[in-house]
């Protein structure tokens, strides 16, 4: 069968889900499915927001159920063969397969340059080339080292980007992939020479060209979103307009990628060649804020008619929707968005607000919500479930969460 050109609405929104893993088998939580998993997507996104779980693990558990947190932390931060994933810009901060390593060497290499960070970084990195020295000079001699242990300011930190001239070494080193994560002391780094915590095989592979890297991203990006924009597959790993343009259209030259048209969508899109369209999709899920599903705000606009914004650092007077909103897939459709918050202190998992998108949840997408929310809160390892809003599906949840609850409970017993 010839590879398809075009696809209707319902065909790109099953080719994504399928390329974002919403097909996977439930229970599947041995490291190696963790890891195919990541595999797949590419990269999971770092955040310090954590007002239900830290939002690096809430994609597994999006696609795979209750997997163990530790084991993802192992394939993160552990130690020898372990160590399967590193830590650097991505998508945004990430946590990436380490085979991917190689073809982020050049984003380190304009890094150490100036180009491609933060103003106040690069500008950092001129200034002050001494004190970068030291500080990587002292992880060299002592190991891994938190930012903490290497200031010496006695004034106490302001807001964000008031960092120590430490932090600010390290973050420069970071970026410049001349020091890497080795662990994580609650949410803080610790750093450490790449050589001391990736793999050596990964580090004696050669250096791929800026553009075969480039391309090689783009075509990670590419299966990962199933059919995507232009804008989409450079948002994925954060490449330039014009280099992501001359890379597609090499790409489109060498027929690793296609152009295809899809109905409703303004401009044409990418895909590799699909000769076996995916089957209908139905699974339900909590999103978080940071899935990558979601990353490209327009494409979730395109594939679902889901208008979504963070709304974290929004006065809360101008809050649409809530705090932490958790979009909840149901079969193909995000139907609804839930305000959640893990209160650890209590043991309570708390619904502070749930909004229908138009055509509102059907009886069994309230009950698959429900489910969802119990099981939620069971991974947490939270020990109840407790609906406060007050808002008419706010009630119809609260109803349908304490008959779930009841048939759980009846389940787990029997």
């Amino acid at each position: 069968m010839p590879p398809r050109l075009s696809f209707s609405s319902l065909e790109v929104r099953r080719i994504a889900l399928w390329a974002q893993g919403f097909a996977a088998r439930q229970g599947q939580h041995q490291p190696r499915h963790l890891l195919a998993m990541v595999d797949r997507l590419g990269a999971l996104q770092l955040d310090s927001v954590n007002a239900l779980v830290r939002s690096h693990y809430l994609p597994l558990y999006s696609r795979l159920g209750a997997y163990p947190r530790e084991a993802l932390d192992a394939m993160a931060w552990g130690s020898g063969r372990q160590r399967r994933l590193f830590e650097y810009w991505g998508h945004e901060a990430s946590l990436l397969p380490v085979q991917l390593q190689p073809l982020l060497r050049w984003r380190m290499a304009r890094a150490a340059a100036g180009q491609g960070i933060y103003q106040q970084l690069a500008r950092f990195g001129a200034e002050q080339p001494q004190r970068i020295a030291a500080v990587l000079g002292r992880v060299q001699r002592e190991g891994a080292l938190a930012a903490g242990s290497l200031s010496i300011r006695q004034e106490r930190a302001g807001p964000w980007w008031d960092w120590s001239q430490e932090k600010m070494a390290l973050e420069w080193l970071f970026a410049a992939g001349e020091v890497t994560v080795a662990a994580r002391r609650g949410f803080e780094r610790l750093y450490d020479l790449p050589e001391r915590v990736l793999p050596a095989a990964v580090l004696a592979q050669a250096t791929p060209t800026v553009e075969e890297a480039q391309r090689q991203l783009l075509l990670h990006a590419a299966k990962a979103l199933g059919v995507a924009s232009e804008q989409d597959l450079r948002a994925y790993f954060r490449l330039s307009p014009g280099e992501a343009r001359l890379r597609l259209e090499e790409l489109g030259e060498a027929g690793s990628l296609l152009r295809c048209e899809v109905e409703g969508w303004p401009r044409p899109g990418w895909c590799m060649p699909i000769e076996r369209l995916p089957r209908a999709v139905t699974t339900h899920a909590l999103l978080s804020p940071f899935d990558s599903l979601l990353w490209e705000r327009d494409r979730a606009q395109r594939l679902f008619g889901f208008r979504y914004r963070l709304e974290f650092y929004t006065p809360p007077s101008q809050r649409v929707y809530g705090y932490y909103v958790m979009p909840f897939l149901y079969q193909e459709q995000l139907l609804a968005r839930v305000d959640l918050r893990a209160e650890r202190a209590t043991q309570r998992l708390l619904v502070h607000a749930v909004h229908e998108e138009p055509g509102g949840l059907s009886e069994d997408a309230v009950q698959a919500l429900g489910h969802a929310l119990h099981e939620l809160a069971a991974w947490l390892g939270l020990e109840r479930l407790e609906v406060l809003c007050q808002r008419s599906e706010g009630q119809t949840l609260r109803r349908t969460a304490f008959s779930v609850s009841a048939i759980m409970n009846a389940n787990s017993k029997d």
